[in-house]
């Protein structure tokens, strides 16, 4: 290269640094989540910063599925009992029927408290506390991973830095509270509200989709009351700390696991929410290791995937349901990498089948060989395998999955089937009809090019709107109004309540009124009487 060139490149490089106007930034991301889905969306959110030259420190119960060179990782381990006890919730969750949202999750308040109580376990740890306590640690950012424990927020306060929430989630009615978004049950269905995308609501639509908002409002109300006694608890005893209810004032903005745009539903959304759905996607994937890439590029009559999610092992199945499982997947022509934890405990051998303890599923995903993806219909996964064009056979569990599968069924992207009723005849005609009819595919690989088309990638994104937080130190300008207003005054009760008693009054008047007219008139004509008598 000619030095005409190098100084071409090197003011480039100078053009970008100007513009951007932010240097190295200290960032601290909080990420006490005990689910690994959710680590693993908030950690590709602040690797994005860290590979782009800022300083970040992350707290975490669980250890990174992967290692980042340019993270510094404040781990709080579980013990091992905490790790039995976790285990053994997602094994319940695995053995009961979860379809219904809202009684899963009033059915599960116990295991819930206890993930809760986990959590807060992180931030009363000596290793964070110091953290705040001495006083030479300064951060310019403070992200929160936000899994309902609001009570977080009062960590960015310790270090007087701004807050963005990395949530692995879609813009739902639970966040309305955090960022201040207009409630619009009318128009936009709940998360369990498996309504196909563009789709008007009917009228028993729409009553269900009240009641389950009121529901899900009345469920928060529990753990906001559960947060609130915890912020005390973790931060009660310094006297500076504001108010639990004006933590949310310092929220600059939200960073969504969610592409409403292709994924639907159309929502009105304030400019503090900032859609980043598919950040966990590589723009290349990373090279499979040995023997995956092997058995892959063997795979001449394609593969697929299998693989449950991070939360529930296999070993939470019913040693039947695998056998059903292995028995139908033994027989296909098609390769098949299975995600399975106990290697020494498998459900068989076949010579078409691989068992792996760990995967990369986005690099596996965006392999060319691979045909097909079995699921749990888990939001990391869904999107995954939609980025990549592959179509779903969805074997759903708990939360979100059954309302994800119902719509990648409706948008035509696979099929869904019970895990806890499950057949082999149907599970193979299943398969056959997704490895066989080309419209899945067909669908899913037109909807991949619709998802990966935006002004910014999800990955500039992050970083553009981090570091516009940073320079701004702060970005109160692009809250809701609804922010720094009561539930009185953002509802219009008041005015309600003032109309009313106008109403109230304009009757009671009119009708006095009135009554004194009707006297009036009723009376004339007796008087009259009277002078005709004289």
């Amino acid at each position: 290269m000619d030095h005409s060139s190098n100084r071409t490149v090197l003011l480039a490089l100078l053009s970008v640094l100007l513009i951007s106007g932010t240097q190295s930034g200290n960032i601290l991301g909080v990420f006490p989540s005990l689910s690994p889905s959710h680590l693993i969306v908030q950690l590709a959110m602040a690797n994005v910063l860290a590979e782009n030259g800022h300083n970040v420190t992350v707290i975490t119960a669980l250890k990174p599925p992967v290692t980042y060179k340019n993270i510094t990782v404040v781990q709080v381990p579980m013990s091992e009992e905490d790790h039995k006890q976790t285990s053994a919730i997602f094994a319940q969750f695995a053995s009961q029927d979860n379809s219904n949202l809202l009684v899963t999750m009033y059915r599960s308040m116990g295991q819930m408290k206890f993930m809760m109580d986990k959590m807060r376990d992180v931030l009363k740890d000596q290793r964070v506390t110091d953290l705040y306590e001495n006083k030479d640690n300064k951060f310019d950012l403070v992200m929160l991973g936000y899994f309902l424990n609001s009570y977080q927020l009062g960590i960015a306060h310790k270090f007087k830095a701004p807050v963005v929430i990395a949530a692995s989630m879609p813009p739902i009615e639970i966040f309305n509270n955090v960022i201040g978004n207009p409630s619009a049950s009318s128009f936009v269905p709940a998360m369990n509200m498996a309504v196909e995308k563009g789709q008007i609501m009917t009228f028993v639509q729409r009553v269900q989709n009240f009641l389950t908002n009121v529901a899900t409002e009345v469920f928060f109300g529990f753990l906001e009351n559960y947060n609130a006694n915890t912020y005390k608890e973790v931060f009660g005893d310094d006297p500076n700390m504001p108010a639990f209810e004006e933590l949310g004032k310092n929220v600059s903005l939200t960073f969504f696991s969610s592409h409403a745009i292709s994924e639907g539903p159309i929502r009105p959304n304030v400019p503090a929410v900032i859609e980043v759905g598919g950040i966990q996607i590589k723009d290349k994937p990373n090279p499979l290791p040995k023997q995956l890439a092997e058995f892959l590029s063997q795979a001449d009559n394609g593969a697929i995937l299998l693989s449950l999610g991070s939360n529930v092992k296999s070993s939470h199945l019913k040693s039947d349901t695998n056998n059903k499982i292995f028995n139908v997947l033994s027989k296909l022509k098609q390769r098949i990498i299975w995600k399975w934890e106990d290697l020494d405990n498998t459900p068989g051998k076949s010579d078409n089948i691989l068992y792996s303890k760990w995967l990369p599923q986005d690099d596996i995903l965006a392999h060319p060989n691979i045909t097909l993806f079995i699921t749990h219909a888990g939001k990391g996964g869904i999107t995954e395998a939609q980025y990549h064009g592959k179509p779903m056979l969805a074997l759903p569990i708990f939360g979100d999955q059954p309302s994800n599968a119902l719509r990648m069924v409706k948008d035509g992207f696979g099929i869904s089937l019970s895990l806890l009723t499950l057949e082999e005849e149907p599970f193979k005609k299943s398969l056959t009809e997704l490895l066989e009819n080309p419209q899945y595919t067909h669908k899913v690989k037109t909807f991949s090019a619709l998802y990966r088309d935006r002004p910014m990638s999800a990955r500039e994104s992050v970083l553009y709107w981090s570091e516009y937080v940073m320079r701004h130190h702060g970005a109160p300008h692009l809250q809701s109004p609804l922010m720094q207003m009561n539930f009185i005054a953002s509802n219009n009760l008041d005015v309600f309540a003032l109309l009313v008693t106008v109403l109230i009054v304009f009757i009671y008047i009119s009708k006095f009124v009135l009554t004194a007219i009707y006297r009036k008139l009723k009376g004339k004509p007796k008087n009259t009487d009277k002078i005709k008598r004289h």
